[in-house]
């Protein structure tokens, strides 16, 4: 069991946020601002009760432990500023009295945005030093980034342990959104999977063959299952090496009572380009000179009808190369699929990933599933069924309390 911070009274008290404002950006322009508005929607109403928010969160992959401009998160302050509607001030440090001066002086309502956590090499390596210079700013933690909460991080997990702690409304909203299609999910319910390897993601389907009634298999990793079955594989990517993995994995499937679907016809071409021409084959019949690229029309039916029938939906990854035209035809067509079938109220979907979310939004349909998360590594360590330290960190806390 968490405790959540929107269970505490909050008037008058200093929270030390872990968020996760680590948005894309070209020549200094956020290009999606996503994350910080999520963030600021659930901080709002806490800012009204009176709460004073100190802000912690990294911002690319600077060297640790020396400053660059190019990674500051001073230029989020606008951006900042607009979402949460009041005054954000900045520090560029944690450490030091202007750093403690500047959290003393914070006002009910008001916000301080601490520089770029990872410009201090004490964040990565969990450095207990640099968590209790953090502690020094707050009255209690709140991790609001579970996007962040698979690193045992200083300001994960360290601080975690040092003063009250709490998790955030973005948090508690991804955590009740994973378990309900995980955990306890209404059934049946089916798993998408798709990635360039099956060997990244063993432990995911492992897992999720003994969580979920349905497994459809995708992209690269269906070419691995074709080839296991015996299927000619062209230059399509495939592991050679994995056989004996698909066979284990389809060993605990059967023993879990849970159904693989992979893919009965293929979209192939011979160039790996957008625009390519595009042949449709059985899946047993892909040409030596071509490659797969997508599934084809008749399993695109087949999978359409085994969503129809599902109470919950998982999607981890799209289904072939859908950042290249037309070989993203079988994603967007399940994804107005599983869309269709959560708009109509009998379903509930769930979705994660990088290249899941860019899929949706190219299908013009992220903001119909139940529940998006830009979570990336977390979201695949979930699926594996690992403990997440960050979690870890706030269950312990809960515990004691």
């Amino acid at each position: 069991m968490i405790s959540a911070i929107t269970d505490q009274p909050v008037s008058g008290k200093r929270l030390l946020v872990r968020a996760d404002l680590n948005v894309p950006m070209d020549n200094g322009r956020i290009t999606d601002g996503t994350r910080i508005e999520r963030f600021a929607q659930g901080m709002k109403p806490l800012l009204a009760e009176g709460a004073q928010l100190v802000v912690l969160t990294h911002f690319g992959r600077p060297r640790p432990g020396g400053q660059n401009a190019e990674f500051s998160v001073e230029k989020l302050l606008p951006a900042l500023r607009e979402a949460l509607g009041t005054e954000v001030d900045f520090i560029s440090s944690a450490f030091g009295p202007e750093a403690q001066e500047a959290a003393d002086c914070l006002r009910n309502g008001k916000v301080l945005l601490v520089e770029n956590l990872r410009f201090e090499a004490g964040e990565t390596v969990n450095d207990t030093d640099f968590a209790s210079a953090l502690a020094q700013l707050g009255d209690c933690y709140v991790n609001d980034a579970f996007s962040v909460s698979h690193r045992a991080h200083a300001s994960t997990e360290a601080l975690a342990h040092m003063m009250p702690a709490f998790a955030g409304p973005l948090l508690l909203e991804e955590l009740n959104a994973l378990q309900s299609a995980l955990e306890a999910p209404e059934r049946p319910s089916v798993a998408i999977v798709s990635g360039a390897k099956v060997s990244t993601k063993i432990a995911v389907l492992k897992n999720l063959v003994q969580k979920v009634d349905h497994v459809i298999v995708g992209g690269g990793m269906a070419n691995t299952f074709l080839f296991a079955d015996g299927a000619p594989m062209g230059k399509s990517l495939h592991e050679a090496d994995q056989i004996d993995t698909v066979a284990e994995i389809r060993a605990a499937a059967e023993k879990s009572g849970c159904t693989i679907h992979v893919q009965s016809d293929c979209a192939v071409a011979r160039e790996f380009r957008a625009g390519a021409d595009r042949q449709i084959v059985p899946a047993d019949a892909c040409p030596d000179d071509a490659m797969i690229l997508d599934a084809g029309p008749d399993a695109v039916e087949a999978f359409s009808e085994v969503l129809s029938q599902a109470k919950t939906i998982l999607w981890n990854g799209p289904l072939g190369a859908f950042e290249m035209p037309p070989f993203d035809t079988a994603t967007n067509a399940l994804a107005r699929k599983a869309a269709e079938l959560t708009q109509s109220g009998n379903t509930v979907s769930v979705a994660g990933g990088g290249d899941t979310v860019a899929a949706l939004n190219s299908a013009g349909v992220a903001n119909d599933f139940t529940y998006v998360s830009s979570a990336g590594g977390a979201f695949l360590e979930w699926l594996e069924g690992r403990t997440l330290p960050g979690i870890a960190a706030l269950t312990r806390q809960s515990e004691k309390a």
